[in-house]
């Protein structure tokens, strides 16, 4: 399991710098700012949960089972969070119909907080 974890890891931070640099350049050009202000909170989130699921696989704080639930939870709440606001932030050039994707950005941020809610709640328990 952690393996995986830092594989994700690696992935959503190296993905981040990608998608950081394709915003500051490419995106620049044909998006609004308040376009780019928002793609930009998807890539810094993405990153921050790179480093966040960096210490879950790591720490020897956690055991196997509360990493995994740690681990499904921020992916699917990278995926849904990040992932929904490059999709909506882009839907002006990639042509994507948005308004569905609009309710799919707080349920990520949803389970990005539960996912440090158990960490806490994992890390003020451990005895």
């Amino acid at each position: 399991m952690e393996k995986k974890i830092l594989v994700v890891a690696a992935v959503f931070g190296f993905l981040a710098i990608i998608l950081g640099a394709f915003g500051a350049h490419a995106l620049k050009k044909v998006l609004t700012l308040d376009q780019l202000t928002s793609f930009e909170t998807g890539v810094k989130y993405q990153m921050y949960h790179a480093l966040f699921l960096l210490f879950v696989g790591t720490t020897s704080l956690l055991t196997i089972k509360d990493k995994e639930f740690i681990f499904y939870f921020t992916l699917i709440g990278v995926l849904f969070f990040s992932g929904s606001i490059y999709l909506l932030t882009t839907s002006s050039i990639t042509g994507i119909k948005s308004k569905i994707l609009g309710p799919i950005t707080p349920i990520g941020g949803l389970f990005l907080i539960a996912a440090w809610g158990m960490l806490i709640y994992k890390l003020l328990t451990k005895k």
